[in-house]
C-alpha cells in the first residue's frame, strides 16, 4: 500500500465456535482450550496445539518502528489498559510493526509517560519494553505476530534490504526475535518484510529481487531457530503486468509456491485499502461494490478458496468518510466470512489499525487515544473471534529465573456415555515453570474398557492401565497453556479414573 499516502503522522480465533456441522457439545469442552501452545496449518486453516481450528481477529498496533523505537499512545494511557481495551472489544490478536532499529543494542523508546502510568517500563530498552508488551498479551490470552515493518526508523522499504540494512541483517534479526520469543507461545509467527513492491518480484528468479526466494531463505532461517512459528509471507505490488496494493499481490503463489524446510508452517498474507488511501481503478467499476469478490479472488483469496494456504488479511483500513470506503469494507467483512457461520475455516484479519494516528486511515482509537470510533469497530463485529488460551514466558522474558521444573496435570471428562461406548477428553495442563516439550498421561479403569480410537494422542493399553503419549504437533505447551486429546472406548458405563501426568 502507498505507505507516503498512509502515514502522515507516523512518516490473534480461537474460534472455538465449530465448523459447520460439529456438535457443540464438543464445542464447549473445545473451547477451554482455545489457541493452546503453537500453531500449525492443515490446508487453509491454522490449527492450535490440539488441532482445533483458529481465528486470527486482530490489530495492528504500530510505533516500534518509528523514530519512538516503541508503541505510540503510551504518552496518554497504560499499555496494560490499552490491551485490556482490545481483549474487552473483542480482539484476540496484535500485529506489532517493528524496525530493526529496536534490535540495536541499547535502543531506548522515546515519548512513555511514566508518570503513574507505565511505572514498571521506566528506563527498559525498546526489546525490553516489548517483551513486557507479549507477557502482558499472553497473560490476557492474546496473540502477537511481530511484523518487520521497516529496515530502519526513516521508512519503508520496496525490498527486504537496503544499502545500510543489508539481508544478512534481516535474518539475523529475524533468528534473534524467533530465539527471544522461543518457548513463548503467545509470539505465534513473524511477518518477514512488510509490503514488499516495485521493482520486487514473485518467481522471477532474480535473487536481489525475487521476493518469493528470500521468504523462502528468511523463513528458513526463523525456523531453523524456531520450528514452530507460523511464517507469514505478503505478496508484492505486481505480477506479470497486473498492479495492485503493495504486498497485496500473491498472483504469483499459484505458480511459484514458498517452499519452507518444516511444512504446516505457512500463512500467506495480503494487504487491501479503500479509496481514503488510494484510487483503484476497480472503485470506480460501474458494479461496484459487486466486482470486489471477484478482485479479491483474483489477488489473494483463491489461495484460501482452493486449499492451498491459509490467508490472513494483515492490514485494511479506511477513514470511513467516503461512502465507497462505507461499500468496500461492508462488502469486504462479508467475503472474510463471518465467525458464526465459519468458525475458524475463514480468513485471518489485522485491521490498520489500533492507533488514531495513522494518516489517511485513522484507527479503532479516536485521537484522545481512549474513545472507541463505534462505527469502525461495529462493522468488524461478525468477524471478531474469542481470544485464547494464554502463552507463557520464554527464556529470558519477565520474571524468568532462568530455570524452572516441568510439571503437568491432567483432568478425564466423560463426554458422552451410550451403554455400549464412550467418548471422553483428556485435558493436560502445563503446571510447571518451564514449556513442556512433550507429555505423557496414564490411568487405570477400574472395569474392562478398551480403547477403540484415539485423537490428538497415541496410545498403548495394558490390561486396564492406558497409556497416551502426545502427537507431534501437540507436545509442546507453554506454562499455563494447555492441550487436549480424545478417546472413544467400549463398553461404556465406567466411571472417570484418576489420572496421572508426567512433563518433560
Amino acid at each position: 500500500m502507498y505507505r507516503t499516502l498512509r502515514r502522515a503522522l507516523c512518516v490473534a480465533a480461537a474460534l472455538l465456535l465449530p465448523l459447520a456441522g460439529v456438535q457443540s457439545a464438543r464445542a464447549d469442552v473445545a473451547a477451554e482450550a482455545a489457541g493452546g501452545g503453537y500453531w500449525h496449518t492443515s490446508g487453509r486453516q491454522i490449527l492450535d496445539a490440539a488441532g482445533q481450528p483458529v481465528r486470527i481477529a486482530g490489530v495492528n498496533w504500530f510505533g516500534f518502528e518509528t523514530a519512538n523505537h516503541v508503541v505510540h499512545g503510551l504518552w496518554a494511557r497504560d499499555y496494560k489498559s490499552m490491551i485490556d481495551q482490545m481483549k474487552s472489544l473483542g480482539y484476540n490478536t496484535i500485529r506489532m510493526p517493528y524496525s530493526d532499529d529496536i534490535l540495536k543494542p541499547g535502543t531506548m523508546p522515546d515519548s512513555i509517560n511514566t508518570d503513574g502510568k507505565n511505572t514498571d517500563l521506566r528506563g527498559l530498552t525498546s526489546l525490553q519494553v516489548l517483551d513486557r508488551i507479549v507477557a502482558y498479551a499472553g497473560q490476557s490470552r492474546l496473540k502477537i505476530v511481530l511484523d518487520r515493518h521497516r529496515p530502519d526508523a526513516a521508512g519503508q522499504s520496496a525490498l527486504w534490504y537496503t544499502a545500510s540494512v543489508p539481508e544478512s541483517t534481516w535474518i539475523t534479526n529475524l533468528r534473534a526475535l524467533a530465539t527471544r520469543y522461543k518457548g513463548n507461545s503467545t509470539v505465534i509467527g513473524i511477518d518477514l518484510h512488510n509490503e514488499p513492491h516495485d521493482p520486487a518480484c514473485w518467481g522471477c528468479g532474480d535473487t536481489s529481487r525475487d521476493w518469493r526466494l528470500a521468504a523462502q531463505r528468511a523463513g528458513n532461517a526463523v525456523l531453523s531457530a524456531n520450528p514452530e512459528l507460523l511464517i507469514m509471507v505478503e505478496g508484492v505490488q505486481s505480477h506479470n503486468g497486473v498492479n495492485g496494493w503493495w504486498g497485496g499481490n500473491l498472483m504469483g503463489v499459484a505458480q511459484y509456491p514458498v517452499q519452507l524446510d518444516v511444512p504446516n508452517r505457512l500463512v500467506y498474507s495480503a494487504h487491501d485499502y479503500a479509496t481514503s488511501v488510494a484510487q483503484q481503478s476497480w472503485f470506480s467499476d460501474p458494479s461496484f461494490p459487486a466486482n470486489m469478490p471477484g478482485i479479491w479472488d483474483k489477488y489473494w483469496g483463491y489461495i484460501f478458496k482452493q486449499n492451498i494456504a491459509p490467508v490472513w488479511l494483515g492490514e485494511f483500513g479506511t477513514t470511513l468518510q467516503p461512502s465507497v470506503d462505507q461499500k468496500w469494507l461492508a462488502e469486504l467483512v462479508k467475503y472474510l466470512r463471518s465467525t458464526s457461520a465459519y468458525g475458524g475455516d475463514s480468513f485471518h484479519w489485522t485491521f490498520w489499525s489500533w492507533n488514531p494516528n495513522s494518516g489517511d486511515t485513522g484507527g479503532i482509537l479516536k485521537d484522545d487515544w481512549q474513545t472507541v470510533d463505534s462505527a469502525k469497530d461495529g462493522y468488524l463485529a461478525s468477524i471478531k473471534a474469542p481470544g485464547f488460551d494464554a502463552g507463557g514466558p520464554g527464556p529470558g522474558g519477565p520474571g524468568d529465573p532462568g530455570g524452572g521444573n516441568a510439571a503437568c496435570t491432567a483432568v478425564y471428562t466423560v463426554g458422552s456415555d451410550w451403554g455400549g461406548g464412550f467418548n471422553a477428553e483428556v485435558k493436560v495442563t502445563n503446571a510447571g515453570s518451564v514449556p513442556l516439550k512433550s507429555w505423557k498421561v496414564t490411568w487405570t479403569w477400574s472395569g474392562s474398557q478398551k480403547v477403540t480410537n484415539m485423537w490428538n494422542a497415541s496410545h498403548t493399553q495394558s490390561g486396564a492401565t492406558v497409556t497416551a503419549v502426545n502427537a507431534a504437533h501437540n507436545g509442546s505447551v507453554p506454562v499455563g497453556g494447555s492441550a487436549s486429546f480424545g478417546l472413544g472406548g467400549a463398553p461404556g458405563g465406567g466411571a472417570a479414573p484418576s489420572v496421572s501426568c508426567t512433563a518433560a
